[in-house]
């Protein structure tokens, strides 16, 4: 029995929007799942559900084997932080973070113990009686994380609590997340419609698509084996070719009905022709190209078909526009996927 288990969940709007379709999942304990996908596909309601505050139309919530599906949000035991850091603007670090524990009517010895314990796990030394309006919008989240878990919940929720902050310290925070969670060991479920944030963040992946669960599994998994153009198009950028398309680029092979999808870095380009058996090749000319860092990623035509290529950023081996250039594929990296 899994820890957390979402049961035949639906939830509907005046009856008619139905934003989560007949939702099966689990969570085990101690994980850090992710749930990600577009905005509207239904992962902050499902995880507001869990929390108690979406009111599901139908099916079941049970936590730690206990059915919390009518419990009030006090009784769940369960922390949340959201994008919007909600700390109270009269109160320093210390007094935000206990705020919960003064609230529960714990003593004074043991919240001071607990306060500085949190304010340590999420490096704010030193910030103790700054208030929010002396921090910068990372401090301010970090200490809406220690606010949620020096209350010790069963379940830690994050819904987007990264996405208004710059890039920089926003992998740091990734960093900092993951470890105090792998610390503590507590169950979390995260929110992003970020592809790479889910990837560097979660144990496990739940891939959402319009209120259903479109694909469940660990990030390398949902990487390089996609069942789906949607979760192909969300995950990996891969290029997305039906058969028609396919048998342009290679038209000596047998390909069935359907789709099939390559990503970028398995599509090899070199001057001069490919001598590999074991691979498909044939000619392209690139139409342009872009610098993604240390990737350049090209975008290649041969006849009617378009479709991108990545590799590493090699002085040696730039391409330009226009140039004719030897592609290879080997068959295993062309996946078939439905629609």
């Amino acid at each position: 029995m899994a820890y957390i288990e979402f049961r035949g969940i639906c939830k509907s709007y005046d009856g008619v929007n139905q934003v989560l379709k007949n939702i099966d999942l689990d969570v085990e304990k101690g994980e850090l799942v992710t749930l990600l996908g577009p905005s509207g596909c239904g992962k902050s309601t499902l995880l507001r559900s869990l929390a108690g505050l979406e009111q599901i139309s139908s099916g079941k919530i049970i936590l730690d084997g206990e059915d919390i599906t009518n419990l009030p949000v006090q009784k769940r035991g369960i922390g949340m932080v959201f994008q919007q850091y909600s700390l109270f603007q009269n109160m320093n670090v210390e007094e935000n973070i206990a705020f919960g524990l003064k609230i529960a009517k714990m003593d004074k010895l043991t919240i001071s113990e607990k306060v500085k314990k949190a304010i340590e796990m999420v490096d704010l030394l030193g910030k103790e009686k700054s208030y929010p309006s002396q921090l910068s919008g990372g401090q301010q989240q970090r200490v809406a994380i220690a606010r949620a878990i020096v209350m010790e919940p069963k379940v830690l929720l994050l819904d987007e609590p990264l996405s208004a902050i710059d890039a920089k310290l926003r992998r740091e925070l990734q960093e900092k997340i993951k470890n105090v969670q792998k610390k503590l060991k507590i169950t979390t479920i995260f929110v992003t419609h970020d592809q790479d944030e889910a990837m560097i963040m979660s144990d496990r992946i739940h891939l959402m698509n319009q209120g259903i669960i479109e694909q469940s599994g660990k990030p390398v998994d949902l990487y390089t084996h996609p069942v789906s153009k949607f979760a192909a198009e969300f995950i990996g950028h891969y290029n997305i070719l039906d058969k028609s398309k396919l048998n342009i680029l290679l038209p000596l092979e047998k390909f069935d009905d359907g789709f099939y999808a390559i990503r970028p870095e398995t599509v090899q380009i070199q001057g001069e022709p490919i001598m590999d058996n074991g691979m498909y090749t044939f000619e392209a000319v690139v139409e342009n190209f872009i610098s993604r860092g240390n990737v350049l990623r090209y975008t290649l035509r041969c006849g009617d078909v378009f479709f991108t290529s990545e590799v590493l950023f090699r002085s040696f081996a730039l391409f330009e526009e226009g140039q004719k250039v030897y592609v290879g594929i080997e068959p295993h990296n062309i996946l078939s996927i439905r629609d």
